[in-house]
């Protein structure tokens, strides 16, 4: 019998996954032909963000590349844009002639950015954000120029605004809402994101409506003029403000339409049943869906009738959201704005960055919003698909799955106790549809053994990546000893490199390498400019291998190390000053309070390190503030980066009955030794002077404790989301030998720990044996250590001034903010 003809307009996800299903189903049945506008295979547009921010390449991103289309047989026009249906002809005409009779039509046109219709729209410069050429527009336009605006705050302009700045750009982000992704995020949860967004450099002008976009004098866009009349330069404009349903050949072929092709629960048009549709081009049910999850649901359900099965039926999508927006991570679903009838659970930890409100109705949870934690995402949506009475569970559910399994047992409900128990039918890919059955049968069937084996046949975790921690949970629970956890030393630092830490740690300390522009040479990094993620760590790895030789990269910090204050959630900032030890004078008070009032500091707090903070500081403040607070003798607390935060300090000797060493004197000494430090994390330290441990000692990056004999050092504890009391590390016999211990200890962090790793972390990695060996054991090797951390630090200025010599730690450190 001869094979019918199958013609796919839209070589887009959905469309292609529809045909990858019908290969599954009828591998024999049809001729295959596809018609792509772009000049591309089919890719996944998800990921067109890290290759706008420098960390992929359009390579990296291809899911099926030209021989897969002739592997299977299949015609593909690429460049080709389809301008006809002939529904009596049966037979599709694209605009350079080129035609294909079908016996059946599938329509994934997909959708079109919305232009906002006010003048200058059309200046070159202003573009939408949807394909491989406006990516490639942007990273063009950010060789060589300077002012962006993005307009919209939803998840595909945070993302062009993120890829923009690591292009280098100024990035101001326009949005009529009150708050950014209001389709994802309730206001408390986009606060807290649009707070992590600007500590990177991003801008934002929330509630404004843009009136009129400004030529400059090359005719290309120059400026945003806003309905308030006010004015911001803008040398590129991104339209990210929505999308729309992209109709017009459709229409043109009289299908019927409304917010879309419509389309029955078998993705068949209403109006020809040899035409069907799928993905954001279709409406089913009135809604157009826009999220990955939804349109490969589509695609199973008409890849089943294409095959002349004829059972399935697709009846709409619950949808979640769990996505990475820049590096971190959020989730909804369901109703989690709440309404009539709803209660609300909620946990907000503003300074740990977790937030979580789950939303109940008749004691079935209905919505789930996260930011920070979104570890519990896939158990959350499931309970709320199924829509299970909570009973018991309802007093746990704040605290997850892991939680609620340990103080309920085996309860019954889906998930309660880790992966193992999810049931088959639980969806781990929310982008790709993958539910836990698929990937078990999977891994047992086809003997995967690593997350890229199963990226590769189910593809799950093969999107946004967000389910990537559950997907190898499921294959550590289906394998048993047969797995192997993936080494993550051994992971590349980003997508810039192939290179891992460890690695190119060696290189810079084996080859001598004292910039960041030699590093990327030497090492071929795969990007020109490298990334947001290795930059700071390159940066670092220099400073500290090559102190005093290194060149040291300001604009490879974070916006709080380069402007010298911890940036707010409503665009302000907090200063610091730093008091030796917790100690403080009425001098340096009366400073403290004469800034206070003179810069209208709206709040003043005692900070948990027993340093004064002032929040609510203008931008535009900051240089004058800290001239103040310099005169006064006052430098830099330095609470704003990766190095030495704090020494807490009890009184000790000096004033308690109870104590037995001088806490406060030898809590000084230690602070005023490792001023300036730089260091892979943020770093504290304690001193109590006696076993009560007034000063929370046991849980520090160093801690340290008085006894009758000296004192006891402990290290790598963790105060932080997840605490960890630390470790015993030795004894010392007096405030010399603690020095030369604690500065060993930190100096062997500095040199092994990878950036952005805590001690906690570091120690776990190599052994508390390993360090001690090194520190404790090896006397001469301590001493060394010590000596190159002394020696690193001797006339270091301020590392985040803006001199490049002069006096440091006791003395006044002048500072210059970086604009």
């Amino acid at each position: 019998m001869a094979k019918q003809k199958l013609v796919l307009i839209g070589n887009g996800m959905a469309g292609v996954r529809t045909l990858e299903e019908v290969l599954k189903l009828a591998p024999e049945q049809y001729d295959i032909t596809v018609f792509g506008a772009e000049p591309h295979g089919n890719y996944n547009r998800i990921l067109l963000s890290p290759v706008l921010a420098g960390e992929m390449q359009v390579q990296d991103i291809i899911l099926n590349d030209l021989d897969w289309y002739a592997e299977h047989g299949i015609t593909l026009h690429v460049g080709k844009r389809v301008t006809q249906i002939d529904r009596i002809g049966r037979k599709v005409i694209a605009a350079d002639g080129t035609s294909a009779e079908y016996d059946r039509l599938l329509i994934a046109t997909g959708s079109q950015p919305f232009i906002l219709p006010v003048p200058g729209k059309d200046l070159p410069g202003v573009i939408g954000y949807r394909d491989i050429a406006d990516t490639q527009v942007m990273i063009d336009t950010a060789a060589s120029k300077q002012h962006a605006v993005v307009i919209g705050a939803g998840l595909l302009g945070l993302e062009a605004a993120n890829g923009l700045i690591l292009r280098g750009m100024d990035v101001t982000v326009v949005h009529l809402g009150e708050w950014i992704m209001e389709r994802q995020l309730d206001k408390t949860a986009a606060d807290m994101l649009q707070a992590s967004l600007e500590a990177k450099g991003m801008k934002f002008r929330l509630a404004h409506q843009t009136a009129e976009l400004l030529p400059a004098a090359d005719g290309r866009v120059g400026a945003v003029k806003f309905k308030n009349g006010e004015e911001i330069p803008a040398d590129l404009v991104v339209m990210a403000a929505g999308i729309r349903p992209d109709t017009a050949l459709a229409e043109a072929a009289g299908l019927h339409c409304n917010r879309g092709i419509v389309v029955s629960d078998t993705l068949q048009t209403i109006t020809d049943p040899r035409i069907y549709a799928v993905g954001e081009c279709a409406a089913h049910r009135g809604i157009a869906y826009g999220l990955v999850a939804p349109l490969f649901d589509q695609a199973k359900v008409c890849a089943n009738h294409l095959a002349q099965m004829g059972i399935a039926r697709y009846q709409g999508s619950v949808t979640s959201t769990k996505l990475k927006v820049t590096g971190i991570d959020v989730f909804s679903a369901g109703d989690f704005m709440g309404g009539e009838g709803t209660e609300a659970i909620l946990l907000h930890d503003r300074s740990g960055g977790v937030y979580k409100k789950l939303v109940l109705k008749d004691n079935t949870l209905v919505g789930a919003v996260m930011y920070g934690d979104t570890v519990d995402g896939s158990w959350y949506f499931q309970l709320l698909r199924e829509g299970k009475d909570l009973g018991e569970l309802r007093d746990h559910l704040m605290f997850g799955q892991s939680y609620a399994s340990s103080h309920l047992g085996d309860t019954g409900h889906a998930g309660a106790s880790s992966a193992a128990s999810l049931p088959d039918s639980a969806q781990v890919c929310g982008c790709n549809g993958v539910c836990k059955g698929s990937i078990v049968k999977a891994i047992q069937e086809k003997g995967l053994f690593t997350l890229d084996e199963v990226k590769k046949h189910t593809k799950a975790a093969s999107s946004c990546g967000s389910c990537s921690g559950l997907v190898e949970q499921i294959l550590a629970s289906t394998l048993g000893g047969a797995y192997q956890a993936v080494d993550t030393t051994k992971k590349a630092i980003c997508g810039c490199t192939d290179h891992n830490h460890g690695e190119v740690r060696q290189a810079i300390r084996e080859q001598k390498l004292l910039s960041i522009p030699q590093v990327m040479a030497t090492l071929e990094w795969k990007t020109p400019n490298g990334c947001a993620t290795c930059r700071p760590a390159l940066n670092y790895y220099l400073v500290s291998t090559w102190p005093h030789e290194a060149q040291d990269d300001p604009q490879s910090r974070f916006i709080n190390e380069r402007a010298h204050a911890n940036i707010q959630k409503d665009g302000t900032y907090s200063v610091v000053p730093r008091m030796w030890g917790g100690l403080t004078t009425p001098a340096e008070l009366r400073a403290i309070a004469d800034a206070a009032e003179k810069y209208q500091v709206p709040t003043v707090k005692v900070t948990g390190g027993q340093r004064i903070d002032l929040l609510g500081v203008k931008k535009e403040d900051l240089p004058k503030m800290w001239e103040d607070l310099n005169a006064a003798g006052m430098v830099s607390g330095h609470a704003y980066g990766k190095s030495i935060r704090t020494v807490k300090t009890c009184v000790g000797a000096e004033h308690c009955r109870f104590g037995t060493q001088r806490s406060m004197d030898l809590g000084v000494k230690l602070e005023k030794m490792l001023f300036a430090m730089w260091s892979p994390h943020k770093v504290k330290l304690a001193v109590s002077g006696c076993p009560r441990n007034c000063a929370e000692s046991g849980i520090k990056d160093v801690g340290i404790i008085g006894v009758d004999a000296g004192y006891e050092i402990y290290v790598a504890g963790n105060g932080g989301i997840k605490t960890e009391v630390a470790h015993f590390f030795c004894k010392a016999k007096d405030d010399a030998e603690v020095m030369e211990i604690s500065g060993a200890f930190l100096q062997l962090y500095r040199e092994e720990g990878w950036y952005l790793e805590r001690t906690v972390h570091y120690v776990s990695r190599v052994g508390l044996d390993y360090v001690k060996a090194q520190v404790v054991d090896d006397q001469e090797n301590r001493k060394a250590l010590h000596e190159r951390l002394l020696y690193a630090l001797q006339g270091e200025p301020d590392p985040w001034a803006e001199i490049t010599q002069g006096p440091r730690r006791k003395e006044f450190i002048p500072i210059t903010l970086v604009a």
